[in-house]
């Protein structure tokens, strides 16, 4: 099963097999080799919002046939916030902690697990410590 997420119009995304990547999420601070968060398949894109990141994540983006596009090694927590922003440069993967904005909705979700959805809402209180946000996801069984 293949997670899309549809487009900021509503319109499904189409299918376009030789623009698909995986996004991959490991914490390595945890057991001998690290653990595994998320991979999701998604359109190719340059940037991306992660939910509930932990204090550091590395992150490997490649295509369907396993070929490295680009890569961010032990990425150290930069604020305490939900979400993080992953974001490629060339061959090399950086990270953002953030509280998303109204900027942000459209703005593609990859969740712990793997699904790949679309944020379409977002609201956090002045002092941080409550949010809530609406993310919708689309799949498809090639």
């Amino acid at each position: 099963m293949m997670c899309r997420a549809p487009s900021s119009n509503g319109n499904v995304f189409l299918m376009d097999n030789s623009n698909l990547e995986y996004w991959e999420v490991w914490y390595p601070a945890a057991a001998a080799t690290g653990l595994h968060i998320a991979r999701g398949l998604l359109d190719s894109t340059d940037s991306l919002l992660f939910h509930a990141a932990p204090d550091v994540i590395t992150v490997e983006v490649t295509d369907e046939g396993g070929v490295r596009l680009a890569y961010g090694k032990d990425l150290k927590r930069t604020e305490m916030s939900p979400m993080c922003r992953l974001q490629r440069r060339d061959n090399e993967v950086t990270r953002q902690d953030c509280w998303p904005s109204d900027a942000d909705v459209g703005s593609v979700v990859l969740l712990p697990g793997g699904e790949v959805g679309m944020l379409k809402k977002w609201w956090h209180a002045d002092d941080e410590k409550e949010w809530r946000w609406e993310i919708e996801f689309y799949n498809s069984i090639r």
